[in-house]
């Protein structure tokens, strides 16, 4: 971290080049024969017809994220590979519900998303919250240190029992 910042030319559009912004994210871009497109358009008989909503796979999942910082959306998005992650503030409905417990409050989540599988996660200290939040009707309450472990596994069996 002891290296000098290097000054970044914006282009027209005055956005950061593509490079830049997959080093902030610390991605790697995937190779060509890697790529698997996630998000597809639907096509009319003369052509793309991009008017309508795009659609993801059937194994990829919407995943809002409540109250999760930054950093541990990476892990999650390292774990889970291949799924949508949204916040509050997007209008896709989402299939799964993972939240912070130590950042939001459990029972507004739960009546805000009733239908819908919500996992919920605090540190091991914080038995209060791990209990409002099994109290809210969370589907599943975890330690962090347990949904990274076993986060996909998890996911996965939520998933499942919502088709």
């Amino acid at each position: 971290m002891n290296e000098p910042l290097q000054e970044v030319a914006f282009r027209l559009r005055r956005l950061p080049p593509r490079r830049l912004e997959l080093l902030v994210r610390l991605e790697v871009r995937p190779a060509l024969h890697e790529l698997e497109p996630a998000l597809q358009f639907r096509f009319s008989a003369h052509g793309a017809d991009f008017r309508c909503k795009p659609w993801y796979r059937p194994d990829v999942a919407t995943i809002l994220l409540a109250g999760v910082d930054l950093f541990f959306r990476g892990k999650l998005e390292a774990l889970l590979p291949g799924h949508h992650f949204v916040t509050a503030d997007n209008v896709d409905e989402p299939e799964l519900v993972i939240c912070d417990i130590a950042r939001i409050d459990p029972e507004e989540v739960a009546d805000l998303y009733p239908d819908i599988p919500i996992v919920g996660f605090t540190n091991h200290a914080d038995t209060a919250g791990l209990r409002r939040a099994h109290a809210a009707g969370f589907d599943q309450v975890v330690v962090k240190s347990a949904l990274q472990e076993r986060a996909p596994q998890l996911i996965e069996e939520l998933l499942a029992s919502v088709e």
